[in-house]
C-alpha cells in the first residue's frame, strides 16, 4: 500500500489538473470507446458496413467536427483506435490534444458471470492492468474508464454483486492512478425493469455508498477522480413516470448522501434515456438552488450526443 500512495503521489498535482479540465464548466466527455462488435450494431442501423477503416472514418467525423472543442473537454477511446490517424496523417490522440481535448481510454475487458447468482455480472481486466495503464499513459492517454453493471429486481443486486463491484472499481481505480491516469468509476445500475423512482434512488444510493467506501480504503486521490453513475430514474417498464425536476433532485439527493464532497466530479451516462431526456435531467440538476451540489455535473454520452 505504501509503494501504491508513492505512485499516486507522483502524479497527484497531473491527476488533479486533468479531473478540473475534464469538469470545466459547460464541457462535458463523449464516449467513442464502442468495441468492434459493439460499433458493428449502430452501422448496421444505417447500412454501413462493419470494417476498421469505417469505424475509422466515422470516428475522424466526430474528433474534427468544428467547434468540438467548445463543448467537449474528454474522448473515451477504444483500444484499437489509439494508433488511428485521420485522412492528413495525424494521430488522434495528437489531434485531440491540439484542440485542447484531453484522451481517455476504455481498460476493462467485459463483463462474465458471477457463479451463484441470478445473472449477475463481474468486469474483468484486473489482470496486467498495471502495465496497459503505463503504456496508455505514454501514449497520451490521461484519463480511464472501467464499467460494471448491476441489475434490480428479484432480489437484486445481491450484496455479493456490489461487494464486487466495488472492489473491483476500487484496485482499477488505484492502479490507474498509480500509472498518471484519471479513473471514471462507473457502477451504472441498468435502467432495465419495473422498479419505480423510489426503488432505484434506494439500490443506486447503497451502491454508491459501497463504492465510496471501497475508494477510500484504496486511498484513491478523489480530487482527481471521476465519478459515472446513473441517473435515477423509474425503470424503463416502469408505469409510473417522473417529471425532468423530480429526476434530477433524487438523483442529488442519491448522490448527495453517499458521495463526499472532495471528488471533481460526476459525468453521467445516459444509461438508455433518449439524447433530450437525458440531457434535460442534467440541465435540471444543475439549475437546484435547495440542495448541495459540492461536484462537478456534467455528461459522459455516447448515444445520447
Amino acid at each position: 500500500m505504501v509503494e501504491a500512495a508513492t505512485g499516486k503521489a507522483h502524479f497527484k498535482a497531473e491527476l488533479i489538473e486533468t479531473a478540473q479540465g475534464i469538469t470545466k464548466a459547460g464541457k462535458g466527455i463523449l464516449a467513442a470507446d464502442e468495441s468492434t462488435g459493439t460499433i458493428g450494431l449502430r452501422f448496421a442501423d444505417i447500412n454501413v458496413e462493419n470494417t476498421i477503416e469505417n469505424a475509422r472514418t466515422y470516428r475522424e467525423l466526430l474528433f474534427t467536427s468544428p467547434e468540438i472543442e467548445q463543448y467537449i473537454s474528454g474522448v473515451i477511446m477504444f483500444e484499437g483506435t489509439l494508433g488511428q490517424e485521420t485522412k492528413d496523417g495525424k494521430n488522434f490522440v495528437d489531434h485531440l490534444r491540439s484542440r485542447g481535448i484531453y484522451a481517455g481510454i476504455k481498460v476493462d475487458k467485459g463483463a462474465v458471470e458471477i457463479g451463484g447468482t441470478n445473472g449477475e455480472k463481474a468486469t474483468q481486466g484486473l489482470d496486467g492492468l498495471a502495465g496497459r495503464c503505463k503504456e496508455f499513459y505514454a501514449k497520451g492517454c490521461r484519463f480511464a474508464k472501467w464499467r460494471a453493471i448491476l441489475k434490480i429486481g428479484d432480489g437484486l443486486p445481491s450484496e455479493m454483486s456490489v461487494n464486487e463491484t466495488a472492489h473491483t472499481l476500487a484496485r482499477y481505480g488505484s492502479i490507474c492512478q498509480d500509472n498518471g491516469l484519471v479513473p471514471i468509476i462507473e457502477p451504472e445500475i441498468l435502467i432495465d425493469g419495473d422498479h419505480n423512482m423510489e426503488r432505484c434512488a434506494e439500490v443506486s444510493e447503497h451502491v454508491f455508498a459501497v463504492v465510496m467506501k471501497a475508494m477510500i480504503d484504496q486511498k484513491l486521490i478523489l480530487e482527481g477522480t471521476l465519478l459515472k453513475p446513473n441517473m435515477v430514474t423509474p425503470g424503463a417498464s416502469c408505469t409510473t413516470r417522473a417529471t425532468a425536476q423530480e429526476i434530477a433532485w433524487t438523483t442529488v439527493r442519491t448522490l448527495s448522501r453517499s458521495i463526499v464532497p472532495a471528488l471533481c466530479g460526476v459525468v453521467f451516462l445516459s444509461g438508455g434515456q433518449s439524447e433530450e431526456e437525458a440531457s434535460v435531467n442534467l440541465n435540471e440538476m444543475n439549475k437546484l438552488a435547495n440542495i448541495a451540489r459540492p461536484w462537478a455535473l456534467t455528461f459522459s454520452y455516447g448515444r445520447a450526443l
